[in-house]
């Protein structure tokens, strides 16, 4: 049984050491928040400027004001700094955040991601992902492994435009835990229920596959 976007987020999660500081892109790494283990203390940093990002509000603690980069209101945890978004990004140019998570529409087996702009279609901007790409120590995605028509978003080569070069170190979809090794997708865990035969039928690019494959640990 596949993953939901709450389940892949709760996975990544894992991932998050202690001190870390880690950028959170938009959509399901926004979801990340929720789920960080509590014996650990992370510090989330907002592109548009914000040091100390909490979970989600509920209804009645809404600001309209606090809001993250994708335009989602979230709260702020104790000691959280407020600035603009220039220096934001010096941090991220600076290499200060050890973590960054993205979501993408495609991801290569050589770690090319692209994640910020459909031909024909009218989008804003590149948007900060262009930064992180380029200054993150390390990059973990955060997707669905197919697009809506079924079709495989871990490739061979990206067939849209590119955000960024050799740069994905680990990928987490609704089937699978992968890393980027020697230009390929070494499948490291696979959601419960879901198949090695299965995730390689849904990955396009080669799938190297090791002699064991433990189902995902969720928190």
């Amino acid at each position: 049984m596949s993953l939901n976007k709450f389940q892949i987020a709760q996975r990544i999660a894992n991932e998050l050491k202690d001190g870390f500081y880690v950028n959170l892109g938009i959509g399901i790494p926004t979801l990340i928040a929720n789920y960080i283990p509590k014996q650990i203390s992370v510090v989330l940093q907002s592109e548009n400027g914000l040091l100390g990002m909490g979970p989600f509000p509920s209804k009645e603690n809404v600001d309209p004001d606090l809001i993250n980069a994708g335009k989602e209101t979230i709260t702020t945890l104790d000691g959280s700094a407020l600035f603009n978004s220039a220096e934001s990004f010096g941090m991220i140019r600076g290499g200060r955040i050890d973590l960054t998570v993205l979501g993408a529409m495609e991801v290569s087996q050589s770690g090319d991601i692209a994640n910020w702009k459909i031909p024909g279609k009218m989008v804003k901007g590149m948007g900060g992902a262009m930064d992180l790409v380029a200054s993150a120590q390390n990059i973990i995605v955060a997707m669905m492994h197919t697009n809506k028509k079924g079709e495989s978003k871990l490739l061979s080569q990206c067939t849209l435009p590119i955000t960024g070069l050799k740069c994905v170190k680990k990928i987490v979809t609704n089937l699978a835990v992968m890393e980027i090794s020697n230009n390929q997708f070494l499948l490291k865990e696979r959601a419960p229920g879901v198949s090695i035969k299965e995730i390689i039928n849904a990955t396009e690019g080669k799938v190297v596959v090791p002699d064991h494959v433990p189902e995902m640990i969720l928190n």
